[in-house]
């Protein structure tokens, strides 16, 4: 069984620009403790012995100087740019057409802007692929869930829905290659979009674990995310 893991790198950060005046690079690109996000992102997943692959689909007017960052960083090893696309989505349908997979490998999605993520976590989601052949890592909702309505005078609550039976999802999501394959297809068969790999695999039936996650493994969206993970990699330097 080999490990293989994409990154969808394609996003141009419209949230992020939005929150700053000074940013003239996708969010993936700013620097973080002096190092691109998206390096970071790559780094924790090279220094898993078990992953194999690596392909970061980015734009094609980026693959240069995504190159580029990967040898500057001697990553090239492992790691393989190809073209995204104009979604998150496609970035990974483009760059599953273009993995050399056996039906039971492990694929693993993980955001590109999610630097911080853990070996232990990685290694925990493989694990579960390999036992259940899909997870996500997620976290425990620790706020009370209200369901609302929508009207045009704002929000009205609807119910509460049971804490304990939320998690807020997180990355890497992941499948066996067949699996993530016949969710993937299927989904482009019938025009569905989805907000993460894990609802194009429950929509098509397949059953996904829960892997334990963690708040250091935050998505970085806008200005005061970067100066969170800023702090979070102050405590491991």
């Amino acid at each position: 069984m080999q490990v293989h893991v994409i990154l969808p790198a394609a996003g141009i950060g419209t949230r992020m620009a939005a929150g700053t005046h000074n940013v003239s690079a996708p969010k993936q690109f700013l620097a973080l403790g002096g190092i691109p996000i998206l390096i970071h992102s790559l780094r924790a997943f090279a220094a898993v012995p078990s992953v194999t692959t690596i392909l970061v689909a980015v734009r094609a007017n980026e693959r240069e100087r995504v190159q580029a960052q990967i040898d500057e960083y001697e990553l090239s090893d492992r790691v393989k740019v190809v073209e995204g696309g104009d979604s998150r989505q496609q970035s990974v349908t483009n760059a599953l057409h273009s993995l050399k997979a056996e039906a039971d490998d492990v694929v693993l999605v993980h955001d590109a802007v999610r630097p911080l993520i853990d070996t232990a976590s990685i290694e925990r989601t493989i694990e579960a692929i390999a036992r259940h052949g899909a997870a996500i890592v997620g976290l425990p909702a620790v706020d009370t869930i209200k369901q609302v309505d929508r009207t045009v005078d704002g929000a009205i609550i609807a119910t509460t829905v049971p804490r304990e039976r939320i998690v807020m999802a997180q990355t890497p999501q992941g499948a066996k290659f067949s699996l993530m394959k016949q969710a993937f297809d299927e989904a482009e068969r019938d025009d569905f979009v989805g907000t993460d790999e894990a609802s194009l695999l429950e929509r098509a039936g397949i059953e996904v674990s829960v892997v334990a996650g963690s708040p250091r493994n935050l998505k970085i969206t806008q200005p005061a995310d970067l100066a969170l993970a800023e702090f979070y990699l102050s405590q491991t330097a």
